[in-house]
């Protein structure tokens, strides 16, 4: 039997803070990791911590999303989402970690999908 490697690569759960810098220490201690890749996204300022992705809006709206998951393609969660039903709410389109896309799939869920860098992966 043929063994196929899933697109997915990670799962990071949303996290909004107030402030970034007074939870970071925190998330930082559960992922054991003093590792942090910082970065805004329009009002929205982002740190990415092990499996957490904190997040903090200067004009206090977080868009709502049930997790942002990093594929190895964006192009392949394109057409699984548009063949079972369900819709693009953007993109695909550069983002400041690589492609990105938001879907709502077919259930109403919505995710955020950020393609992984290739060099990395």
């Amino acid at each position: 039997m043929e063994e196929t490697r899933s697109n997915i690569v990670a799962v990071l759960a949303r996290i909004p803070v107030a402030s970034i810098e007074a939870a970071l220490p925190f998330y930082q201690r559960l992922a054991a990791t003093d590792e942090v890749r910082a970065f805004a996204f329009g009002s929205v300022r982002l740190a990415w911590v092990g499996p957490f992705l904190l997040l903090e809006s200067t004009d206090s709206v977080v868009p709502p999303r049930s997790a942002t998951i990093i594929v190895r393609d964006v192009t392949l969660v394109v057409a699984l989402v548009l063949a079972d039903g369900g819709e693009l709410v953007e993109g695909p389109m550069p983002g400041p970690n690589g492609r990105r896309l938001i879907a709502r799939h077919p259930d109403g869920n919505v995710l955020e999908y950020i393609e992984q860098d290739r060099q990395a992966g």
